[in-house]
């Protein structure tokens, strides 16, 4: 039987507060165990949560960048649960009246078509402890240092069909908060990540089979293979004649497998009711027009922007503008620039190169925009050639000096002598006497001898296009 997989996915967003959610502790990643932390996010008796305006300015900001409808009233909820990390037995999360709801967000998708993936909602909590587990003494530790922790949770309706699709949603979101900075989106550390709900239905059907719930992914790579594995899985149970299990399950990135976890629970079993302890959250459109004031170019307006006004294909605009920091970057550099496309092609080329093999990031990059703008203005005047640029780039990264101050240092000035450079390529013909003969019987591929030649011959420094002009027209 041919199926179609039903997914949808259910984003953690760690929110870039200073300060916790409902009190004043500290949400510095990598602090001693429990270090950060108070009477209120450790649940004492007889304390009270209020509400960090922070938190509700960068979940608005969430919203409006996600197309969704802003709740002028929402309300906070009780979710309870027993678990070791969640001192006071229950999370402070939204339910019934969440921030925001009914956004969309367009993905790209194969053929170069859009596909638009629905949100369901986004609403704001807390986040839970973490359990450390000490395989040499047979126990655990909890460090409730996350506690508190504010988070919004973006969840999608179920309209991704593929693994594939999954991926492109998760990378568009990611961008998207990274770029309105209210996520840092680091995924090793827990600010970013992600529940996969997937089921199959047979083509055709309309009503959703029986889902199982992947659990805590964080990486694009894990949630592709996890997802597609439970494709796979479930494909298998269901052609065997067998019944899918609402769970959750666990992916195991050393052995590629899903495992099952626990009975999947349903929202009844969470017991919600509305927190008695906080007021309804009342947001109004002032508050709503001035963070819609501060918000920055979304990914895909920089990226059609890219396209119009620097004359970039899709694929460069896209990679370019992959994060907020890398498409500053290269705005930086091209600004002084005639020919963007140089600056486009040295940023995707010889930096990101570098980056990826020293393992930095775009924003510790090996040289600063400005000084990889003057290098590259030297060889859009012809100052220098390409291979020149080359030698002094990697010159660059080990040296504080500028590219002009070593092109000149090392004598790497193009020649661009008209005179100069025909005495040089009349003299490479004239030694020449074999490999000329060949090339006017037919041998056209001698044409790079006689560069390579020349350029042996100058140090590398003639104007490739005025050697080539003068070759062609001597021999």
């Amino acid at each position: 039987m041919q199926y179609e997989p039903v997914i949808g996915l259910e984003v953690h967003a760690q929110l870039k507060t200073e300060t916790k959610i409902f009190c004043g502790c500290s949400t510095r990643f990598g602090s001693e165990p429990n270090a950060n932390t108070c009477p209120v996010c450790t649940g004492m008796p007889g304390v009270l949560p209020v509400l960090n305006r922070k938190a509700v300015t960068f979940a608005i900001k969430c919203a409006l960048a996600t197309n969704c409808t802003i709740a002028k009233e929402s309300r906070f909820d009780r979710k309870n649960y027993f678990y070791p990390d969640l001192p006071k037995g229950y999370q402070i999360s939204q339910y019934a009246f969440p921030i925001a709801e009914h956004g969309y967000l367009s993905i790209d998708i194969e053929d170069g078509l859009e596909k638009v993936i629905g949100i369901t909602r986004i609403h704001m909590e807390e986040d839970a402890g973490k359990l450390i587990h000490d395989p040499q003494r047979s126990r655990s530790m909890v460090d409730l240092n996350r506690t508190g922790v504010p988070l919004v949770e973006i969840v999608s309706e179920p309209d991704i069909r593929s693994a594939y699709e999954a991926g492109a949603y998760l990378r568009k979101l990611h961008a998207i908060l990274r770029y309105i900075d209210v996520c840092d989106g680091n995924m090793e550390e827990g600010s970013f990540r992600c529940d996969a709900n997937i089921s199959l239905r047979p083509v055709g059907e309309t009503r959703f089979g029986t889902r199982t719930e992947l659990k805590n992914l964080n990486s694009f790579k894990h949630v592709e293979k996890a997802v597609q594995y439970e494709i796979e899985r479930q494909k298998y149970v269901l052609d065997e004649g067998k019944q899918i299990v609402q769970e959750t399950r666990l992916w195991d990135p050393v052995k590629n497998i899903t495992k099952s976890m626990r009975g999947k629970e349903n929202a009844h079993d969470y017991r919600y009711f509305p927190d008695p302890d906080l007021v309804p959250l009342i947001v109004d459109q002032t508050w709503i027009d001035a963070v819609k004031a501060e918000m920055p170019e979304l990914p895909h307006v920089k990226k059609s922007r890219f396209i119009s006004q620097y004359a970039l294909s899709s694929y460069d605009a896209d990679v370019l503008t992959s994060s907020k920091n890398m498409a500053d970057y290269f705005e930086q550099t091209a600004t002084i620039l005639q020919d963007k496309k140089l600056a486009a092609n040295w940023i995707m080329g010889p930096i990101l190169a570098m980056i990826k093999n020293e393992g930095n990031t775009i924003e510790d990059p090996p040289i600063s925009s400005s000084d990889l703008a003057q290098l590259l203005l030297l060889l859009e005047k012809n100052t220098i050639n390409a291979n020149a640029a080359k030698t002094v780039f990697e010159k660059m990264l080990s040296s504080d000096k500028k590219a002009a101050e070593l092109v000149k240092e090392m004598g790497l000035e193009q020649v661009s002598d008209q005179g100069e450079l025909e005495a040089v390529v009349n003299e490479v013909i004239e030694a020449n006497p074999a490999e000329l003969e060949a090339y006017r019987n037919g041998k056209t591929k001698l044409f790079s001898f006689f560069m390579g030649q020349i350029m042996k011959k100058t140090r590398g420094k003639a104007d490739p296009r005025i050697i080539t002009q003068i070759l062609n027209q001597m021999l």
